[in-house]
């Protein structure tokens, strides 16, 4: 009788046990590397957080992050001089962010937009050099097209290898930027640079043909239209349009696109032809209508930050052109805290945070939890 009385409460206490077992339910985390299921406000809790970890930064400088943030709200959107000069610095960031998210379309990792955008001003650059007495009614268009053209090659030079060798986009096209700067250099410093600059590192100042004109007395020109030309246009072939389907179809699944006979390599060029004429194009319009020559350091790094403002976007196009205007406030909000004692480096630090908290948000919005069993 006590033996089964004791055998009986163990299968009491195991069948308490199993009870007790399966009241907590089990947990599995999982990390889906395809998906791009972000939540929208993911970007802004990443600017958000940005600026806090910066202002712990700026009040260990012994500032107000307060006051600093102020002072670079007002001087990039505060005043009509500080408003054109936002605006100006968006044109060369929505140009190569376009450039930038048209690749990303595809999964096509384009690190390589500040080469292209120096490819293209040193073409533009070339026609007035080499063909100085054009009229503006020709040498206009043919500084465009040359800007276009050598930002498009320079893009191609990422993609062949990618597309017939397998070579890392991310490794080319990162490369070709440094060849560019170098090849920037030995152009001002030599053959290109300007007999009566007192020898400073530039070309020689354009004319009025070879200047893109501009708006009211500011120095906000022509270059917006094209940028906003761009963004129509990245709109309407991604929505409404044939390549604009395979293109789409190819970043969410490459193996279903290629057995839907879609042939991969040329719309791989194709892309990068657009992509790196986007950000040539960009180069031809900050030597035409900003600073009106070739010289050191034309970009402040604008094709890098693209990166940034496409990623912001998530690849719309009204998201291109919000973050565009939103960093060039900042590139410009960076210059007024200069007054205060801050460094203009300023704003890359926040760029760099924004960057950083992105892309951590962008994978944890990958990450899965889901019971298990």
């Amino acid at each position: 009788m006590n033996g089964k009385a004791s055998a009986a409460g163990t299968e009491v206490g195991r069948a308490g046990g199993a009870r007790r077992r399966t009241a907590v339910p089990r947990l599995a985390i999982e990390f889906d590397p395809v998906s791009d299921r972000v939540p929208w406000w993911m970007p802004i809790a990443a600017v958000l957080a940005a600026l806090a970890v910066c202002a712990a930064f700026i009040a260990a400088n012994g500032l107000d992050p307060l006051a600093v943030y102020r002072k670079m709200l007002t001087g990039a959107f505060g005043t009509r001089f500080g408003l054109t000069e936002t605006l100006v610095k968006t044109i060369p960031l929505l140009l190569c962010g376009v450039g930038v998210a048209i690749a990303y379309r595809i999964s096509f990792w384009n690190i390589g937009a500040e080469g292209q955008f120096l490819a293209g001003a040193m073409a533009a650059t070339a026609v007035t050099i080499y063909w100085p007495d054009l009229p503006a009614a020709a040498s206009l268009p043919l500084m465009t097209l040359a800007g276009i053209a050598a930002g498009g090659v320079w893009g191609l030079m990422t993609a062949v290898p990618r597309a017939y060798f397998r070579v890392s986009e991310l490794i080319s096209s990162l490369m070709l930027n440094y060849v560019a700067m170098l090849l920037l250099d030995y152009f001002v410093f030599g053959p290109w640079r300007d007999p009566g600059g007192l020898n400073f590192p530039g070309s020689p100042m354009f004319t009025a043909s070879q200047s893109l004109p501009a708006f009211g007395g500011t120095r906000l020109h022509f270059g917006l239209v094209f940028a906003i030309a761009a963004v129509l246009l990245y709109a309407f072939l991604f929505r409404c349009t044939r390549w604009g389907y395979e293109l789409r179809l190819i970043g969410s699944n490459p193996e279903a696109a290629r057995n839907a006979g879609i042939r991969l390599n040329r719309h791989l060029l194709l892309v990068m032809l657009a992509s790196g004429g986007l950000a040539g194009l960009a180069g031809m319009a900050e030597v035409s209508g900003v600073a009106h020559r070739l010289m050191y350091g034309i970009s402040p790094g604008y094709g890098y930050t693209a990166i940034i403002v496409a990623w912001i976007a998530r690849l719309h196009p009204l998201g291109l052109v919000v973050s565009a205007f939103l960093f060039g406030g900042l590139i410009v909000g960076g210059y007024s805290v200069q007054t205060i004692g801050l460094p203009s480096s300023t704003s890359e630090m926040l760029q760099g945070a924004v960057l950083f908290f992105v892309i951590a948000g962008a994978a944890l919005g990958r990450v899965r939890i889901r019971r298990a069993g």
